[in-house]
């Protein structure tokens, strides 16, 4: 059956045809939604782990065990896993073992631009790299073929544009191939420098016969042009955006396996053209590797190395014309993201904000605290990093720093890496104040589960984890819950733990406002005849209020009637409007 299909739920799909029987992965976009669309097949078993290193462990044992296993993560979540993957391409697998990684050229939604080849390069592992939605089917079937054929886990590599555009894919029955059987083998899987001195060239070995695989595999393929001045090797977006702005006026070569690349191929398809040209978004993998080859060519001197490219911009680049843009009559004016109306954040930042801390943070969709009006975040690096950063921060500056400075952080982010920084806290004893944002879901990806919300991918019942014991269990004295909304209790309670002389962790719990199964409050309305127009509910920032003629008004449709704003305003000119939400 033929259908439209996201690039991620064509992943999915391949997954399940091809046998997959266990997933294991951590929500990051634009990874997320393979995990989420193969939880629809109850013949996979999927979950989220707490992080990307477990996750690519986890499906690791699957592999062991003798079932076809999956993982899949952001680009950045590739870090996080390194450990395990360069290891895992020394030991090789039982059943087949794909790893999906997504980058995010441009940075949609992430603190870096990273290009995941260097890793295939590095670990020395195949790496493929789909180019529409099709492919990435078709792909994910082929990365079990060869993972099994070669011993190794292979990656699969997506992108935004690919991960997040439809197009036409052919659908087919589920194949479910047989349990490998496991067998103890030590000299493979005990990785000891003993066995691992002696599994490193069988690690050369496999990248030389699948760079042989490369030369003929039909997913590195040439096609014809009418003219041969230009040739171009490409692949993933980068493809299509060619084949959008040349059509079959130049050779191409596509190439579908990121690594290792194949060299008489390569080699072949320059002499064939005048000019060779290679069209690769961020960094020169293709172009570095044509250029050991010998070959002359133009990339990056011609192609930028940052962010996204266009269709406009392939055709600039090759010196076709570009179509004239039609420009608007009227100026946009610029739209910052923010946080939601009714953000249980809004009130804690305001309450950092209102006392001039420090604010060392971390990844969620928190860090929007470091935009204005509130301004309260000094810092943001990975996930995890604000609690180590903290220990360090105060340990370098102490006195007067660890009575002003607070660390925060989400409750699935905690998770994920903050609870061995908060072990750091209480084992090495600096006097910081750790703030966990429990909004009860993983936010910023787009409410998956995870540990502390006692559900799990399926949103049924699962182990949950109780933030104030664990917290207590690690030698903290000094734990407590405090509303957001509440800005008296929130003040105090920041007020008081940044004067305490011993470590503490505030515990800032509601959750999000975008929850379909919270109840808000009744919207609030301004009474125009009290408001002076002093602006002082606009210190918050929130999006559902504005000031129209003098006067703050409130947008019903936005509000939940947190009451944030009324704790604010200094004439009580909020008022309930009373409606059911």
């Amino acid at each position: 059956m033929k259908q439209l299909m996201l690039g991620n739920a064509a992943v999915a799909r391949g997954l399940y045809e091809a046998g997959c029987s266990v997933i294991s992965s951590y929500p990051g976009t634009p990874s997320t939604e393979i995990t989420e669309e193969a939880a629809k097949f109850d013949e996979i078993y999927c979950e989220w782990a707490p992080n990307e290193k477990v996750a690519m462990e986890t499906a690791f044992g699957a592999s062991l065990a003798g079932k076809r296993s999956f993982c899949a993560m952001k680009h950045v979540g590739l870090n996080v896993a390194a450990d395990p993957l360069f290891t895992m391409s020394y030991t090789g697998v039982n059943a087949g073992m794909v790893v999906g990684v997504a980058d995010d050229a441009g940075m949609h939604s992430s603190q870096n631009e990273q290009d995941s080849r260097h890793y295939a390069v590095a670990a020395k592992l195949p790496m493929l790299e789909p180019s529409d939605s099709a492919e990435s089917l078709a792909f994910a079937q082929l990365a079990y073929e060869l993972s099994e054929q070669f011993d190794t886990p292979v990656l699969l590599k997506m992108c935004t544009r690919v991960a997040h555009s439809q197009s036409l894919v052919e659908t087919h029955d589920r194949v479910e191939p047989e349990k490998v059987p496991y067998e103890k083998n030590i000299a493979k899987y005990v990785m000891m420098p003993g066995n691992a001195k002696v599994r490193h060239p069988i690690v050369e070995e496999r990248t030389e016969k699948l760079r042989a695989w490369a030369e003929t595999a039909p997913i590195n393929r040439v096609e014809l042009g009418r003219e041969r001045k230009i040739g171009i090797i490409t692949s993933s977006t980068s493809y299509q955006y060619v084949k959008e702005v040349c059509g079959d006026r130049f050779p191409v070569l596509k190439l579908g396996m990121a690594w290792p690349l194949p060299e008489k191929l390569i080699r072949d398809f320059a002499a064939s053209v005048d000019l060779l040209t290679v069209v690769e978004e961020l960094d020169p993998i293709i172009e570095n590797h044509c250029r050991a080859l010998g070959l002359a060519l133009a990339g990056k001197d011609y192609f930028p190395i940052l962010g996204e490219f266009s269709q406009n911009l392939v055709a600039e680049k090759l010196g076709m014309e570009v179509p004239t843009a039609r420009a608007l009559n009227e100026t946009v004016p610029p739209r910052p993201p923010v946080m939601c109306a009714g953000c249980p954040h809004r009130g804690l930042f305001y309450t950092l904000s209102k006392n001039k801390c420090t604010v060392l943070g971390d990844i969620g969709c928190y860090t929007l605290g470091a935009v204005a009006p509130l301004s309260a975040m000094d810092m943001t690096l990975c996930m995890g990093a604000s609690i180590s950063a903290i220990h360090g921060f105060n340990k370098a500056l102490g006195g007067e720093s660890e009575h002003k400075t607070v660390a925060v952080i989400g409750d699935s982010t905690f998770m994920h890496s903050g609870m061995t920084g908060l072990a750091n806290v209480a084992y090495n004893q600096s006097n910081s104040t750790v703030i966990i944002l429990d909004n009860s879901i993983t936010g910023m990806t787009g409410h998956q589960q995870n540990p502390t919300t006692g559900y799990n991918i399926k949103g049924d019942p699962a182990g949950k984890i109780d933030l104030e014991a664990l917290c207590r269990a690690m030698g903290f004295n000094r734990v407590r819950v405090v509303d957001p909304y509440d800005l008296k209790a929130t003040d105090q309670a920041v007020k008081e733990e940044l004067a305490a002389d011993e470590p503490s962790v505030i515990i800032s719990r509601r959750p999000c406002a975008l929850l379909k199964y919270v109840k808000h409050e009744a919207p609030l309305r301004v009474n125009t005849d009290k408001c002076i127009g002093c602006k002082s509910c606009m210190k918050i920032g929130c999006p559902a209020i504005s000031i129209k003629e003098g006067k703050a008004h409130v947008d019903q449709t936005l509000c939940v009637g947190c009451g944030v704003c009324e704790q604010l305003c200094p004439v009580n000119a909020f008022e309930s409007t009373g409606k059911e939400v």
